[in-house]
């Protein structure tokens, strides 16, 4: 049996004349998958690192997220704590199973209650943390997977990410050349999410409405210097 899939590609296949199979066709295809060609890359981004850490800052703070640039990981905690007090948040939170949040100071603030695990919707505050930052556009890439759960990155009202400054790159590209060199060839997440800013929509009227898809708050813990 043929799924829906499978007729609407045998449609297209029958309008262009060709049956997929032709040796030049697939040759082409397998080319342009493994030489990875670049798309077009802004000069905006290509900084040397303090610069990208400058510019991805004032991008994040355009697209409406808040921004906490802290000096060590060890400050993540009460930084945390402190956002939670300042919008009158329970001191509770929800993060994912990755190693580098579990190894954060979290006994410097007794009070936070932290949770670990994928979110069903419920919970206030999700905590992940970024593969990488992009300068370019101050967007966010946070990877699928059991340490950092994707619905983390759109149920919560609020999300609060960490990212290390020696993780951000100037442009898109830059990442996906990291991504494939991480993971290997056929082997990336499920899913790679680009986050820039809050949810928002301004369908309805023009008028700008902030959670309007997913987190109505986007909190990101830059941590120190970039190499």
């Amino acid at each position: 049996m043929s799924s829906s899939r499978d007729t609407v590609l045998a449609s297209v296949r029958r309008a262009l004349g060709v049956t997929s199979r032709e040796a030049p066709r697939r040759q082409e295809v397998a080319d342009r998958l493994k030489s990875h060609p670049a798309g077009v890359v802004p000069a905006r981004g290509q900084l040397p690192p303090a610069g990208r850490v400058a510019l991805f800052k004032e991008m994040a703070a355009a697209a409406a997220a808040s921004l906490d640039h802290l000096p060590s990981l060890e400050e993540v905690p009460g930084a945390i704590a402190a956002y939670l007090r300042a919008r009158n948040l329970p001191a509770t939170l929800l993060r994912g199973a990755d190693p580098r949040l579990a190894a954060l100071p979290w006994g410097r603030e007794p009070q936070l209650d932290v949770w670990i695990g994928s979110s069903d919707g419920r919970q206030l505050v999700g905590l992940s943390h970024a593969f990488a930052g992009i300068a370019e556009s101050g967007t966010l890439v946070l990877l699928s997977g059991p340490d950092n759960p994707t619905t983390l990155n759109f149920l919560p009202d609020h999300h609060l990410v960490l990212v290390e400054a020696r993780d951000v790159a100037g442009d898109y590209e830059e990442v996906w050349a990291r991504l494939r060199e991480t993971f290997g060839p056929g082997a990336l997440p499920r899913t790679v999410n680009w986050i820039t800013g809050p949810s928002r929509s301004a369908d309805i009227e023009q008028t700008l409405l902030l959670g309007a898809h997913g987190p109505r708050s986007l909190h990101i813990l830059l941590v120190g210097k970039p190499d």
